[in-house]
């Protein structure tokens, strides 16, 4: 049994290690000794991890991590005066074949806790979304329902194999990316029944990139 579940939750959140290191400030040499178990874990490191990947920080010294770890809206309910509101687009991204889309609309805007998404990102809330998953085809790192914190700047294929809100051909979607040279990208499904797509990069339109999931029991 590993010595904590930092690595269990972090590949269940399609995070590299490389990815996750940045989040919480720290180095990718750093964050292999705490995920090995090479360092300890003092509060102050489970409040940043567990603030980056969505889940309550006793939940990465647990015995065992649930199956498919559930990280809810009320988690980060505002406690205090200091908060931020996300919008939230009305809005359901496919993580099937895809869902055309003309324009979104805008909803209610969700509270959340200064702290705990500064913790996640350094992007100003206003370029931040909260949109719902809906398909299969991103399972087991997207459940059908799941809102899902999109980063709105980061609109580049600057990190590979990163979870991205996508149109493609005229459809918008949730999707893995991974440029695989000569202008064209591979479009890849983490469930391992659909067949994953190669388009060119001039077809695809980058929207932001998943940073965070709230799913609900």
């Amino acid at each position: 049994m590993a010595a904590n579940n930092i690595a269990v939750f972090r590949k269940q959140r399609g995070l590299s290690q490389t990815e996750l290191a940045e989040r919480i400030g720290t180095t990718l040499n750093m964050l292999g000794k705490l995920e090995r178990g090479d360092r300890s874990l003092d509060q102050a490191w489970l409040d940043k991890i567990g603030g980056a990947l969505g889940v309550a920080p006793h939940e990465l010294i647990a015995p065992d991590a649930p199956e498919k770890p559930i990280s809810s809206l009320s988690v980060v309910t505002p406690s205090s005066e200091e908060v931020v509101h996300i919008q939230k687009l009305d809005l359901s991204l496919s993580m099937g074949p895809g869902t055309l889309i003309e324009d979104w609309v805008e909803a209610e805007p969700v509270a959340f806790d200064l702290a705990f998404i500064q913790a996640i990102t350094r992007t100003p809330s206003s370029r931040l979304k909260l949109v719902t998953g809906i398909g299969d085809s991103m399972y087991p790192t997207l459940n059908w329902g799941d809102v899902i914190l999109i980063d709105t700047t980061d609109r580049q294929l600057a990190r590979q194999d990163g979870v991205y809100w996508i149109d493609v051909y005229g459809a918008a979607g949730l999707k893995r990316l991974r440029n695989v040279g000569k202008n064209r990208v591979l479009v890849i499904s983490d469930n391992p029944t659909v067949p994953d797509m190669e388009v060119d990069a001039a077809d695809l339109r980058i929207q932001g990139r998943a940073i965070w999931l709230a799913r609900g029991i």
